[in-house]
């Protein structure tokens, strides 16, 4: 069973400001792995991640359309701790949603996107790592 812990959810929500911004892994468009760094990450609840994409051209929305698995790695070096998150990311267009997971960004990321103009991604976990063990699975 998959439970964001409370450590979790709030490292993920300073993880910008923390100096510990998330990467994102997955397979681009063209079959190729590929990784971003990723200020926006958020936990959505506590099965679900969310990330605020600006560009919704990007690589990230277009390979989920192909492969919507990916693998999401949060490490903070200062603090000691890191976890590994797998899943499956999909684009949503539910204007509440959308509305929650752009509020939620770093303001930061937000002055990026004034307009809105970027897409929303959620992530359903399958899989929560640390140190090479499964902590939680679906």
């Amino acid at each position: 069973m998959i439970e964001l812990t409370d450590d979790m959810k709030q490292s993920l929500s300073t993880a910008l400001t923390d100096r510990a911004p998330v990467i994102v892994a997955y397979t681009d468009a063209d079959g190729q792995p590929s990784i971003s760094f990723r200020g926006t990450v958020q936990a959505f609840s506590d099965t679900q991640l969310a990330i605020w994409a600006r560009n919704p051209d990007g690589g990230l929305p277009k390979a989920i359309g192909t492969n919507p698995k990916l693998a999401l790695l949060y490490r903070n070096m200062a603090e000691r701790k890191g976890w590994q998150f797998q899943g499956s990311a999909r684009i949503t267009t539910d204007q509440a949603e959308r509305d929650t997971i752009y509020d939620n960004s770093p303001e930061r990321e937000r002055d990026s996107d004034p307009d809105r103009k970027g897409i929303a991604i959620i992530v359903d976990l399958d899989r929560v790592i640390a140190r090479g063990e499964v902590l939680m699975e679906r």
